[in-house]
This record gives C-alpha cells, structure tokens and sequence, in this order.
C-alpha cells in the first residue's frame, strides 16, 4: 500500500499513515522504518504493507520512505551478508579510529595538562561570514534541510534554534549534502 504520513511524532517515534485509497489513518511505528536513511517527517509518502496488532487494529509494517535510499545493503547482493557480518576492513578502520578517539578523549580528561596538547586536534564548528547570515531569519519550528531555502537559512537555524537535525556529522556545517557544500 502507499499513503501520506499525516501526523509523525518524532520524540516518541510513531506516527500515522492516510492510505492513497481512502481508508482509516494507520498506525507506523519508527521500527517499521528500520532501513530508512533518515527519520520521517509529516508529508512523505510512505509505501507499506498491513498488520494486525493482537488487538486487530490496522498497523503498517515493512514501510519505506518513497524516493529515500536504504541505509542498508540489499540482501540479494553477493558478499552483503557476509559484510555485514564481519564489518570488513572499513568497519575495523572504524572501531580502530573511534578507540583511540575514546582512549585519547580518556587521556585527557584524566590527566589536565595533556589537553592543551590535543587542542588542534578538536573540530572547529563551521562559522559562516556574518555579513551572509541574514538577520530576518527566525526560529519557526524548521528542524531539517529539506526544510531550508539556503546554506544561510541553515546555519542560522544550526546556530540559534533548539531541536535542529542539520548536522549529522557533527562538524557544525549544516546540510552539508543540500546547501552548505
């Protein structure tokens, strides 16, 4: 089946579904969504499939985000689940970096004077010139790139509004693939 996600309450991760044909609202959980590459947001079209609950109500399982890509590889790719199982190399680069991340982190907090060693090691945030950053911009509820007009208007919303889902990577440049590139 497909629908309109008509209502979506990201705190708590469920939402409700109007089918394209007309039926009654359907109940989606965020885990239905499990290989979404983002979260949902009022207004997509979701594609799904029906499930009964233990108390008969209509609930959507197997749901996709239509024209949003899989976070996870395809299954019936050769090698997939063996990747997925083992991590491969770029996995263990991964975990390598993030321990040594962690234990240098560690490190320095324990042991005062060593932090101002690691001080150019720490990520800068992403500071755009003033004379961009438009001053009639106003916090109005934006939380998501799809929602911006500009790399300005981002930015602005990255630096002033709480709730802000902008900057996956954590570098302070909002929507880095969208506007800020």
């Amino acid at each position: 089946m497909k629908g309109t996600l008509s209502r979506w309450n990201d705190d708590k991760g469920f939402g409700f579904i109007h089918p394209s044909d007309g039926g009654r609202d359907v109940f989606v959980h965020i885990s239905a969504l499990r290989n979404a590459a983002r979260r949902p947001i009022a207004g997509d079209v979701i594609t799904f499939d029906i499930h009964l609950d233990n108390d008969g109500r209509p609930r959507a399982v197997n749901a996709s985000i239509e024209g949003v890509a899989s976070s996870k590889p395809a299954r019936h790719r050769p090698g997939a689940r063996r990747a997925a199982r083992t991590g491969g190399v770029f996995g263990k680069m991964l975990t390598l970096a993030l321990v040594l991340g962690v234990g240098a982190t560690v490190y320095s907090w324990s042991n005062g004077k060593w932090s101002s060693t690691l001080a150019p090691f720490r990520s800068q945030p992403f500071k755009a010139p003033a004379s961009r950053i438009k001053e009639d911009f106003r916090c109005s509820g934006k939380t998501h790139c799809s929602q911006m007009t500009s790399c300005e208007e981002a930015t602005f919303y990255l630096r002033n509004c709480p709730g802000t889902e902008m900057d996956g990577d954590r570098d302070g440049i909002p929507c880095e693939r969208q506007w800020c590139n």
